[in-house]
């Protein structure tokens, strides 16, 4: 139990929901349920109040061999079961920074924040896979505090859990947690050039550096120039990498 409850912030505590926090979320789930018709990805949405999964879909990546409703009823005992401990005690972590960093925000803005991160799961084949998981706000009480949030999981394009970074849609800075220094670092957001989105849509299409090099009409070797400026700006070996990258990070 003591585990269970470090997974809900002192600073998120939510007591209370009053009327007016209610009317929000009027046939919200019903879009959360479309969009899950219309991912590859996972969704699942955390209540804080109830301390527990409000909607799971049926994406089998996150289930781990069991059904939708099964998750949801586990709701947080799901990560006892089915992650690491090693794993788990990255999720605890994460979670309280996550909050600290999230306390300090203005009111206003923080509903604009995402947090990312890579853990792995055992899946039912006992097999161990690393996750990408990104939690956004929906609602917020009246108070500020996050009262629901939206999960979203997805095959990570990394090697190893961590990968801690919290990004805000309107500015073009995250913020990478270092578990080596216990701090947040700031950085800039990777930023492609009009023809390196261009190069990476194509081979997102499937086309070869030939195909492309003539689509584009220019030499092959000058599309791999290009190609290693993008595995250099993402820090990854090769393009299967890259794709993975872009598509996570929607850069295309």
């Amino acid at each position: 139990m003591e585990k269970f409850n470090s997974f809900f912030s002192n600073k998120n505590t939510i007591s209370d929901i009053s009327a007016q926090d209610v009317s929000q979320t009027e046939n919200y789930l019903e879009v959360a349920k479309a969009f899950a018709k219309l991912t590859y990805q996972s969704i699942y949405i955390i209540d804080y109040e109830k301390r527990g999964f409000e909607y799971v879909s049926d994406n089998p990546l996150f289930l781990c061999g069991l059904t939708p409703k099964d998750v949801e009823l586990l709701g947080y005992d799901f990560y006892f079961k089915y992650v690491g401990e090693k794993d788990l005690n990255l999720l605890l972590k994460i979670n309280q920074i996550g909050f600290d960093f999230f306390d300090n925000l203005p009111l206003e803005q923080r509903k604009n924040y995402t947090i990312s991160y890579d853990f792995s799961i055992i899946n039912d084949k006992k097999n161990s896979i690393l996750i990408n998981h990104k939690l956004t706000p929906l609602f917020l009480n009246e108070e500020g505090k996050i009262w629901k949030a939206m999960c979203i999981v997805s095959l990570s394009p990394n090697h190893s859990s961590g990968n801690i970074i919290i990004s805000d849609t309107h500015s073009e800075n995250i913020f990478e947690f270092n578990l080596e220094t216990d701090s947040w670092e700031r950085k800039q957001k990777v930023k492609l050039s009009d023809r390196e989105t261009e190069i990476l849509s194509l081979y997102a299409g499937g086309l070869t550096i030939n195909e492309i090099a003539e689509k584009i009409f220019i030499s092959s070797d000058t599309v791999k120039f290009h190609r290693r400026k993008l595995f250099e700006k993402m820090g990854v070996d090769n393009i299967t990498e890259a794709l993975s990258y872009a598509t996570h990070n929607k850069l295309i």
